[in-house]
């Protein structure tokens, strides 16, 4: 049996029902289940073997006192003992490769789409709903292929079990016939009711642990603001009423397994009875009615698997549910083919700026060297290869004008003359990097934190991976960040375990930590957004100071209002109201933008910002 390793390829879902996509899964590996059944089927029906092979030692051993007969049928029953035990170790082995291909290729999709949308989402989808698939759901959606093996052989054993009791009484075998299906189907309305309670219970549950992941992460801020008591209590509050839909779906639940281990036991008996019945009146014999009873009690482990594997299925599909919500999400950004870049008819990927055969447009490739981004919805111009700053009016037009020249939002901007919308989202992400001030901090090892093990290529048209940065190169990135001084005050230095968000630093340290990661990955256009927010006005110049000198000859666009920071701008694009209304550097525009001026020093007088200026 292979190894399971992480596909190449999972392969394309049906996303088109939670019922299509378990499907999927079978039809995935529909090698390995027909082997799963298979040992499932002849594992069941080496079960109905011994009854028969028992009620042939009564009849023609001890009833007729042939120890010769009574030796060889106690063999052939010991014998098939063993074969049955081997068919079950096949079986349990081969279903749990089903289960663990079911759960690897589920996880691969989900972090293939989570990729795949990026920044977009975690406007659709809570960090709690996401945890509770790759935690629960995954593991819910593998159980329930458990029916594409056993499945399969507990109805072939049932209809065994029948054909074999139609040869001893037709009566008992159109009451198992009978029987096995009311069994199934009392418990349909249960079924049905967990369904819908299951649904809101998940719901809840992934509601809560986002609320109670943001709650952990801004514990500091909301115990500084006395806001921790009020957050407490809404969690206690959220926390109850999933408590209650809890216990209404354990009460559904035990019900469900209350039925499923009480019904097929008074089943059995209903039919010993009416064998004994049948043995009184010298219908059958006493071997025979030894013989319907442990058919009858070997029919208890498909009934009983029908019943497990319904409630099985009903938390399956509201797993298969939640996955298939995230794999028909759609990213906001995609590329103009089909939303990657197409081949060829020669196989090479399609960037050579000729239309498809299928006559729509090709992705064409990004400059071969420094060229400006321009911004037309704004006017803004980022000359290529130097530090130039933005200055909004209003954090919304900073945001809006951010999201187009990273392209997170499709628009007219422009690289080299090229429409960022006209190159592949994979080459602009891998050559022009957008850094918020508060970006996701992993936990780990401090120098894992820093090193995102992938580095643009010279030139840019290409990247190259890495496994590992040095520490001489993370080591110059800490000077350049002004971050040196967090290593030396941290205990085990570039090994020091980082917490998530980076929670055991202080703002400003984790400011500086996000800017050794971007300056370690050397984008050719690297988009800065308020880098320098958390740090003293000392440490500030130095950052700056120093990035100016890192980043010399590539191009860096700066986005805030620290005078220290704009007077290292070789220049600064004033924008208000969307577009921009004056370009110059930070002297130039302090004197002829009296609203500029206002916004940077935030209506302090203007003696006081000519002497900050002239600093």
């Amino acid at each position: 049996m292979r190894r399971h390793v992480p596909y190449a390829d999972p392969g394309t879902p049906d996303s088109r029902g939670p019922v299509r996509y378990l499907w999927w899964l079978v039809r995935m590996q529909r090698r390995r289940v027909l082997l799963g059944s298979l040992w499932a089927s002849l594992g069941m029906c080496s079960l109905t073997l011994p009854p028969y092979l028992t009620a042939r030692a009564i009849d023609d051993g001890l009833r007729r006192e042939n120890m010769t007969a009574l030796v060889l049928w106690a063999s052939a029953v010991l014998g098939i003992g063993v074969v049955t035990a081997v068919l079950s170790i096949l079986r349990h082995r081969t279903m749990t490769f089903v289960r663990t291909d079911a759960a690897l290729r589920t996880v691969q999709l989900v972090v293939r789409q989570t990729v795949r949308l990026g920044a977009a989402l975690t406007r659709r989808v809570t960090s709690g709903e996401l945890a509770t698939v790759q935690a629960t759901d995954v593991g819910r959606i593998a159980q329930t292929l458990t029916i594409a093996g056993p499945g399969v052989g507990s109805v072939i054993a049932y209809v065994v079990v029948a054909v074999l009791l139609f040869s001893i009484s037709p009566l008992l075998a159109v009451v198992v016939l009978v029987g096995v299906p009311v069994l199934v189907l009392l418990i349909g309305p249960l079924l049905r009711r967990l369904r819908g309670v299951d649904t809101r219970y998940r719901e809840h549950q992934g509601a809560l642990t986002a609320f109670a992941g943001d709650t952990v992460a801004g514990l500091r801020v909301l115990s500084g603001v006395g806001g921790a008591a009020t957050f407490g209590q809404r969690y206690r509050a959220r926390s109850a009423e999933l408590r209650e839909i809890g216990y209404r779906v354990g009460a559904i639940t035990s019900w469900i397994q209350a039925v499923g281990a009480c019904l097929p036991v008074l089943f059995v008996g209903v039919v010993v009875w009416l064998a004994a019945r049948e043995a009184v009146q010298g219908t059958i014999t006493v071997g025979e009615m030894v013989a319907v009873y442990g058919y009858v009690a070997i029919l208890i482990i498909p009934v009983s698997f029908f019943i497990e594997a319904a409630d099985d299925i009903v938390p399956g599909i509201v797993s298969a549910r939640r996955v298939i919500r995230i794999l028909a999400m759609t990213p906001q950004i995609e590329d103009a083919t089909t939303g990657g870049v197409e081949p060829d008819t020669d196989g090479r990927p399609d960037t050579d700026g000729r239309p498809d055969t299928d006559g729509r447009p090709a992705m064409r490739p990004g400059p071969s060297g420094h060229a400006d981004l321009r911004d037309p919805a704004s006017g803004l111009v980022v000359p290529a290869g130097r530090l130039s700053a933005l200055v909004c009016a209003t954090s919304e037009d900073a945001t809006s004008i951010v999201d187009r020249l990273g392209r997170y939002t499709e628009s007219e901007v422009t690289w080299g003359g090229t429409r960022l919308r006209d190159i592949a989202v994979t080459e602009v992400r891998r050559r022009i990097l957008v850094a918020d001030h508060d970006a996701y901090l992993f936990a780990g090892a401090l120098r894992d934190c820093v090193d995102g093990g992938y580095r643009s290529g010279a030139g840019g048209s290409t990247g190259r991976p890495r496994a590992t940065v040095s520490d001489r190169e993370i080591e110059a990135a800490m000077r350049a960040a002004s971050a040196d001084d967090i290593v030396a005050a941290l205990g085990d230095g570039l090994h020091t375990l980082i917490e998530p968000q980076g929670r055991n630093l202080s703002g400003g340290q984790r400011q500086r930590i996000r800017l050794v990661r971007v300056l370690l990955a050397e984008p050719e256009v690297l988009l800065l957004v308020e880098p320098t927010s958390a740090v003293d006005a000392l440490t500030e110049a130095a950052m700056i100071r120093r990035l100016r000198e890192w980043r010399q000859g590539r191009t860096t666009l700066v986005i805030g209002t620290s005078p220290l920071l704009l007077d290292q701008a070789d220049q600064v694009a004033y924008v208000v109201d969307g577009a921009v209304r004056s370009v110059g550097t930070h002297a130039e525009l302090l004197a002829t933008e009296p609203s500029y001026r206002d916004l940077v020093f935030r209506g302090s007088e203007e003696d006081d910002a000519s002497e900050r200026a002239a600093l």
